[in-house]
């Protein structure tokens, strides 16, 4: 088992009781990638991590084109996707009882065929997020140890000492990673960190228990300051905020949620002193998990409803990996004004007909 891109392999994997858990990527040329987590019945040994493939703008998808696989004594979850500075794909995702984070890259995504390098590791312990590209050039990825704890029922955690949410820097294009410093701040819940270059600061964003918590550091992220609130409230579950090419910052997070609903888009234009606008793109229950990117102008966001697990009615489940895509006009009027702006595109369903 590994990565596998063998046709006759991949059609082993149409079939599946549930999934989640995405990240979204769109090359220059406009060719785009879904990924997501599933196997099993739930998040457990043997879950495996599905990439998709599309050519039309996301109205239609094909694949699995590839699947991160290490067999059924291990875990692939939390995948990630990013084009880095070079344009290259990374297909990164973190791998259990290995407790370490893997990556392969593909140096032409916009090819006839879609060729991986072999995975390699590139740090520890989990990571889900995109990474940033500093103003110098430095790449910097958010990967974390999760605190003591927060691990999901019946799988197990790593004997790492130093359990926070770090950075990794690599300032030879992903040849090597060096981690950095890391944050252990109150309250904070399966990290799921962002980056954000501001002047001359980064700010990192935690997930935690009472909605969004933020870190700064003045040494380019060897050291951290002790962890506050922002303020921007959240049902303890992943947000997505990153830095636009008009220099704005977008956030998507729960607004005026009561569990997982209201998947709603803001801007900022002061460095997220305040937000403007409201595109409320799904406000639907169990509507979560946010991932992004900006090409040619238009923003576009992946997000799953229903993954089909953990109660009794999970048949019944939508099972569903949807795409938004939409300007920063749209978000500015609160409703899509842009022709080509669409909401709650199916990208894979596994219940058909699901409301």
């Amino acid at each position: 088992m590994g990565l596998i891109i063998d046709a006759k392999k991949l059609q082993n994997y149409q079939q599946r009781n549930w999934q989640g858990i995405p990240g979204i990527e769109r090359t220059k040329k406009g060719r785009m990638f879904v990924t997501f987590y599933s196997g099993g019945n739930t998040e457990e040994f043997g879950n495996y991590c599905l990439l998709l493939q599309s050519d039309d703008d996301g109205h239609s998808w094909k694949g699995p084109i590839a699947v991160a696989d290490f067999g059924k004594q291990k875990r692939c979850f939390d995948p990630c996707l990013w084009i880095d500075d070079q344009q290259r794909l990374w297909f990164i995702w973190a791998v259990m009882p290995d407790f370490c984070v893997y990556a392969a890259v593909c140096e032409d995504p916009d090819g006839a065929s879609i060729e991986f390098s072999e995975p390699r590791v590139i740090g520890k312990e989990v990571m889900m997020n995109k990474p940033i590209v500093t103003r110098e050039g430095e790449w910097l990825f958010p990967m974390a140890v999760w605190k003591r704890g927060v691990n999901i029922p019946g799988l197990m955690e790593s004997e790492e000492e130093d359990r926070r949410a770090f950075v990794y820097s690599s300032r030879d294009h992903g040849k090597t990673f060096v981690r950095l410093g890391g944050v252990d701040m109150i309250g904070r819940s399966y990290d799921e960190h962002m980056l954000l270059e501001s002047g001359d600061v980064l700010k990192m964003f935690v997930r935690t228990t009472y909605g969004i918590g933020m870190s700064t550091s003045s040494d380019g992220g060897k050291t951290w300051s002790d962890g506050q609130d922002t303020g921007w409230k959240g049902p303890n579950s992943r947000f997505f905020i990153r830095r636009l090419d008009s220099g704005n910052v977008l956030l998507v997070n729960h607004v005026n949620f009561e569990g997982r609903n209201n998947l709603t888009a803001m801007l900022s234009d002061d460095e997220c002193k305040t937000w403007k606008g409201g595109l409320l793109l799904d406000g639907r229950n169990f509507v979560s998990y946010p991932d992004g990117v900006e090409r040619d102008g238009y923003i576009y966001i992946v997000y799953d409803r229903e993954r089909g697990y953990g109660d009794a009615n999970c048949a019944q489940h939508a099972k569903e990996i949807l795409m938004a895509k939409f300007t920063e006009e749209d978000v500015l009027n609160g409703k899509i004004v842009d022709p080509e702006s669409r909401l709650k595109v199916v990208v894979s369903r596994l219940k058909p007909g699901k409301d």
